[in-house]
């Protein structure tokens, strides 16, 4: 079957999907499913679609709902035990049960990837250079894929190993590798995600670049609406293995058909959300792909549902010309019954009395510098073999205050909190501890820093064996902390392997509260959840703090997630804090060049993000005088002064403090 006949095919079979002729890729009444102890797994119940030439598709949906395994079906990758029914067709091939042989010259001509950890993609033995080449077929078209994508300096980039590259370089390196082909397709699953705001911008913008110059199309899977909105053309919202919702990218997200939509929408962290209330988390979660689903699978989180919902599932339906979705209301309906939810009612957090005490934490001129090896140096550094991740940071952290770090990838965020968690000894400077005591750390990867081999209820006794807590007082302890974060007690019997990224992060908190800590260091503990989840962690660290009265020391590069989570921010950059201040004030008015250039880098609705230029110097020799100014649209020549001293300034007392000779009035 040729793919025009095919997607002319998919448009009869089911009306809800327009008929392109020369569709790249066609999908239809796709469903996969997984045996797994004894179990049917459906990934995927039935799902239809066509990619269009040039078109960048956005795939958006909570975690659970089939995203990458529709994207692996495509490429081709499912593993073999994997049943299969319906059909996939990229390029005129059949990517079901097509030939192995024939689909890997597919993969290779016509097809691209790039996924979400570029390092789980990238032979760490083996140089960049020659892995771009065995795609590229040459050092010379090597040399030129990785100029095409940005990278600087590219032929000593050449040389070096994956570990040596930032993490946007080395997505960088993955799109190269992907577009070695001229493919006619890319499947780029979630490749944003564990970057920070300029990087994100600055990938997203080369994927759409490529589009418009090679002509592919690319399918942009993404938890982030925002992300979607940049460069998307049009978007498909899929829930529990099912689209719930296709059409434009403006109308999708400026007007939702479905009430799916409407809640990630609605649980969005923005810069206009509330900050004196809890977030508007979408309430429920993802089915379990092992239930059967005998009606419309969102009715259990659906605020407009009827028994007749329940009786089978909703088949998509045009609701405008190129939209559909799959809910038996009618589009005004839905946004007439769900408009009144736009807004978040949560009840505000209450006002928090707290008497006197000293700080919880006190930096003062904290520096940290690591040796490095020879083979890590570039023959124009003179840093000496140091690696100086912290450069004089100095702050102070209040009793039940929380404070938020952001910046860039080695800016030195996660290196100061290990700092002040002991894992770390500072090389000089100072850290004091309210009390002596030893904070908690919650980290990115839950699931990592979880023991695998023991239950929950044993990771989280083992923090009590100090106690005098017999072994019974210990087991109710535990249930009792599982409760305060939201999870059931019998939890406690499980393994972390069993538990979604949501629950485990739960989990984590847990581990870190069940004796009460004076601070609590959370690095990065959102960026890899969905918005549903991620809204709920932010609510219970809210919680915590006030109920432990405890302060927290939260990392983070979503500066819409620092906003809302602390009472003030320090923006770092190459080691140094360049301002603090109230969250509010900094993100609203920023006054240091750099955090304006983050902020301005935030991916939003309705608004294009902008790109910061250039990357940080290496921390192995920063520039002299202020670090940025190599990057910064105001600098002077006293900024790159070679006895300039920048520290924070301001005036006595002033809570906004910036670290600029050519700041703003504060």
């Amino acid at each position: 079957m040729g793919i025009a006949a095919s997607a002319v095919d998919v448009a009869a079979e089911h009306p809800e999907v327009p008929a392109i002729p020369d569709a790249v890729a066609t999908v239809s009444d796709l469903r996969v499913t997984f045996r797994r102890n004894g179990h049917d797994v459906h990934a995927l119940r039935g799902v239809s679609l066509t990619i269009a030439p040039g078109e960048i598709l956005g795939l958006v949906g909570e975690s659970g709902s089939g995203k990458s395994v529709l994207g692996f079906t495509m490429l081709g990758l499912l593993p073999k035990a994997a049943k299969v029914d319906g059909a996939v067709r990229v390029t005129g091939s059949d990517m079901v049960d097509g030939d192995p042989k024939a689909l890997r010259k597919v993969r290779r001509l016509d097809l691209g990837a790039v996924f979400q950890d570029p390092m789980t993609s990238l032979n760490p033995t083996m140089r960049i250079g020659r892995q771009v080449a065995e795609a590229a077929g040459s050092d010379d078209d090597a040399l030129r894929l990785l100029t095409a994508v940005g990278i600087p300096d590219p032929k000593r980039r050449m040389r070096a190993y994956p570990h040596e590259l930032s993490g946007g370089l080395r997505q960088r390196v993955m799109i190269a590798i992907a577009i070695a082909g001229d493919p006619e397709l890319i499947i780029a699953d979630e490749p944003t995600t564990a970057l920070d705001v300029t990087v994100q911008a600055q990938v997203l913008r080369l994927l759409q670049r490529l589009r418009d110059e090679i002509g592919c199309s690319i399918v942009l899977i993404t938890h982030d609406l925002g992300v979607a909105a940049q460069i998307s053309d049009r978007i498909a919202v899929l829930y529990a293995g099912r689209i719930a919702e296709i059409g434009p990218a403006a109308e999708v997200l400026g007007r939702p058909a479905h009430p799916y939509t409407h809640g990630l929408l609605r649980s969005r962290l923005t810069l206009e959300t509330a900050r004196d209330r809890k977030l508007a988390a979408l309430a429920g979660s993802v089915p379990s792909p092992v239930t059967p689903l005998p009606g419309c699978a969102f009715v259990p989180r659906c605020a407009l549902s009827t028994d007749d919902c329940t009786k089978a599932p909703p088949a998509p339906i045009p609701v405008e010309p190129d939209r559909v979705s799959a809910c038996i209301r009618p589009l005004d309906a839905v946004a007439e019954g769900l408009g009144a939810a736009t807004t978040n009612t949560a009840q505000p957090y209450p006002e928090v009395e707290r008497a006197a005490h000293p700080p919880s934490v006190v930096l003062q001129d904290v520096t940290k510098t690591f040796a490095v090896t020879r083979r890590w140096l570039d023959r124009s550094n003179d840093g000496g073999g140091k690696l100086q991740a912290l450069r004089g940071v100095t702050l102070r952290v209040g009793h039940g205050e929380s404070v938020a770090l952001v910046g860039e990838s080695g800016s030195g965020k996660s290196t100061l909190l290990r700092v002040i968690a002991g894992l770390e000894k500072a090389t000089s400077g100072t850290v004091e501890l309210a009390d002596g005591e030893r904070p908690q750390m919650v980290f990115q990867d839950a699931g990592a820093s979880l023991t695998p081999w023991m239950s929950v209820g044993e990771l989280i006794a083992e923090r009590l064996r100090s106690t005098s807590m017999s072994r019974k007082q210990r087991q109710a302890a535990v249930v009792e902390v599982l409760e305060r974060v939201g999870l059931p007690g019998d939890v406690a019997k499980s393994r972390a392997s069993q538990l979604s990224g949501g629950q485990r992060q739960r989990v984590s908190l847990a581990r870190a509260t069940v004796v009460p800590p004076s601070v609590l260091l959370c690095d990065e503990p959102t960026s890899a959840l969905d918005v549903s989840l991620a809204a709920s962690v932010l609510n219970l660290i809210g919680d915590l703090r006030r109920s432990l009265d405890m302060s927290v020391v939260f990392v983070t590069h979503d500066l819409s997630v620092a906003r809302v989570v602390a009472d003030r921010i320090a923006v770092m950059y190459l080691g140094r804090i360049v301002e603090v201040g109230p969250a509010e004030r900094v993100i609203g008015n920023p006054a240091h060049p750099y955090t304006q250039a983050l902020v301005d880098s935030i991916p939003d609705l309705g608004r294009e993000s902008r790109m910061l230029a250039g990357e940080p110097a290496s921390p192995l020799s920063p520039p002299p005088g202020c670090a940025f100014h190599p990057r910064c649209p105001i600098s002077v020549d006293a900024c790159g002064g070679e006895e300039l001293d920048v520290r924070l300034e301001g005036s006595p007392g002033n809570p906004h403090q910036v670290a600029c000779v050519e700041r703003r009035a504060l």
